[in-house]
């Protein structure tokens, strides 16, 4: 009896045990696969390289959602969590809308982490090439209300000094004296919104044509042309004009393209033995 008794407890217990609540996170630079990485708030991103597949844990992701290897989620490096965006799969032009919620992939070389199903979703059964487009009106509001955000800096207003006044008589003429008119009370600040469920997509795969693109490993981006020589030379790559012409000509540096994922990899750890810190693998 006193076993059943324990028993009710703790799943009574456990059945007011609130959900993880999702909060705003951008977090510091960190370090991952031999890469620095820099997260900023940004809401226009759109880039194509190699996808990976997120391991399936358990556990807290790095805004306080619940981990869900068959959810329509991913991982991104730098962007704000959580974001929403649409995850192409080049290869065979499946597309799915996925919520970032987590940090990753921790491999270098990788634009994003899918969860296991959204993988299963894109027909991926490894790393393949893919094109993320973030959503900003739906990323602008899944951050909307929720807790981690700094705070708005307060605003004063500038001193006044006193003023002197009295009343004067009304000129000959006049029926009566104006009222003085009294400010509006202001509205009491608007409360901090209720916590909430993260938002649950839909698995919902738009089929378009494929359009897959070759890899490239890219070293930086210059607006001087011969520092951009001299970091082809380190990587064995090239300088290529980048963007229109005229005093603000860009140079990108890049080697490649390359035949396979593999190979790819292979060039992009070399580069990291040599300790160059702004690389990446894009698909072109």
């Amino acid at each position: 009896m006193r076993l059943l008794v324990l028993g009710l407890l703790i799943l009574s217990g456990c059945a007011t045990t609130p959900p993880p609540q999702p909060r705003y996170f951008l977090g510091e630079p960190y370090r991952a696969g031999g890469l620095w990485a820099y997260p900023k708030e940004e809401f226009a991103l759109d880039e194509s390289g190699i996808a990976a597949i997120m391991p399936r844990a358990e556990g807290l992701t790095a805004n306080g959602e619940r981990r869900d290897a068959d959810g329509m989620l991913a991982a991104h490096r730098t962007l704000q969590l959580p974001a929403i965006v649409t995850v192409t799969n080049l290869d065979n032009g499946r597309s799915l809308r996925l919520r970032v919620h987590e940090r990753g992939p921790t491999q270098a070389g990788r634009v994003i982490a899918i969860s296991p199903r959204a993988a299963q979703l894109l027909g991926a059964a490894g790393p393949f090439q893919a094109r993320v487009v973030l959503d900003g009106n739906a990323s602008r509001a899944a951050i909307e209300g929720l807790a981690g955000q700094a705070a708005p800096l307060p605003i004063a207003t500038a001193p006044v000094g006193r003023v002197e006044r009295e009343s004067l008589a009304p000129p000959e003429g006049a029926r009566g004296t104006a009222q003085a008119v009294q400010p509006a009370a202001r509205a009491p600040a608007e409360a901090t919104a209720a916590p909430r469920e993260p938002e649950r997509l839909p698995e919902q795969v738009l089929q378009g044509a494929p359009n897959p693109g070759r890899i490239w490993l890219e070293a930086g981006r210059f607006f001087r042309r011969d520092l951009a020589q001299a970091q082809a030379a380190r990587i064995g790559g090239r300088a290529e004009p980048f963007g229109p012409p005229g005093r603000q000509q860009q140079w990108r540096v890049r080697s490649g393209p390359f035949s396979s994922i593999a190979e790819a990899d292979a060039a992009l750890a070399r580069a990291i033995a040599m300790g160059q810190p702004d690389l990446r693998l894009a698909v072109e």
